[in-house]
């Protein structure tokens, strides 16, 4: 017997219709134009927690790869440095990652960006978002030096990595060796720290290590740090923010060291994206930038226990 019914009930799909005409109301109201940008695109990015799916586009009798795009960020910073102004999506994106209750291949991301917002500015913004959608409790705010400080009793910005290394092995069951301070902090946080955190908060000032694309500044104890956020709910990830980096040469370095580093953990190297330097050279605004997991939203909304139960047909139904 075949299994050709969706994997969401009709229900929650009149649910996920509902909050996409929220999210689009939300933005209308405050004259953020919609955008759209193509899903493939001719190159991806190198970050190592990353993997793309490649494409095979055939043109003639010649062909060259492709790759589904794991979120719309590089096409729409190139928007924002042809002068869009303030933008936003709501996007499909692809990742080559395990299956799981959380995760699908194909998922949907809300991402926008706002001209001359603070990181504060646009934590606030999404904080008023997440209420109207979800009607939730006010989102509480917290730097990652303190929610490890409150949980671990550690400072994630000076600890040594033989003291992280030696830390995970009694927080966590490892049999990984070599692994980064990045690897050990993000281990952590997921089975450490995040299922003791509040019902809904956001997490900012990142090691400047897991920097990605957002800019770097010094804290308030003059550490540097990446102007980063992420938001949590019920002890799941939500969303991602940067107050991004505009420097071309620093993007560029970026990408090097972390080609250099899939290179030595035998991962497809990837070059960067030349479109997105170019767009950096030519000026990129000063803007602050967010992901949202809507397909993650719309689980806490309708209290699934798969990503499933909220998509159409997920990957195991397609």
């Amino acid at each position: 017997m075949v299994d050709w019914k969706p994997s969401a009930s009709l229900q929650n799909l009149q649910r996920r219709a509902d909050v996409l005409a929220k999210i689009r109301r939300f933005f209308s109201e405050r004259d953020v134009l919609e955008v759209e940008t193509p899903l493939l695109s001719s190159s991806t990015v190198p970050d190592v927690y990353i993997e793309s799916i490649a494409a095979e586009v055939k043109d003639g009798s010649t062909s060259h790869q492709n790759f589904l795009q794991t979120s719309p960020e590089f096409f729409m910073k190139r928007l924002l440095a042809s002068g869009s102004g303030s933008i936003y999506q709501i996007a499909k994106a692809f990742r080559q990652e395990e299956k799981g209750a959380r995760h699908n291949i194909e998922f949907t991301l809300l991402e926008w960006y706002r001209v001359s917002y603070s990181l504060d500015q646009l934590m606030t913004e999404l904080e008023q978002l997440v209420q109207e959608l979800l009607d939730c409790e006010p989102v509480l705010r917290f730097t990652y030096r303190q929610i490890f400080q409150q949980h671990l009793q550690i400072d994630p910005h000076e600890i040594t990595l033989e003291e992280l290394r030696d830390l995970t092995r009694k927080e966590v069951d490892l049999s990984a060796r070599d692994l980064s301070k990045t690897d050990y902090l993000q281990l952590l946080l997921s089975h450490s720290i995040e299922p003791q955190l509040p019902s809904f908060c956001i997490v900012y000032d990142y090691p400047k290590e897991q920097a990605a694309l957002a800019s770097l500044a010094k804290d308030a104890q003059g550490i540097v740090v990446a102007k980063r956020f992420e938001l949590f709910g019920h002890g799941m990830e939500l969303a991602n923010g940067y107050f991004e980096l505009s420097n071309a040469s620093e993007q560029r370095a970026r990408f090097d060291a972390d080609n250099a580093t899939r290179k030595e953990k035998g991962l497809q190297v990837h070059a960067a994206d030349e479109k997105l330097i170019a767009a950096l050279e030519s000026g990129l605004p000063s803007c602050s930038g967010v992901a949202v997991g809507v397909d993650r939203l719309l689980m806490l909304l309708v209290e699934a226990k798969n990503i499933g139960e909220v998509i159409s047909f997920d990957s195991d139904h397609i």
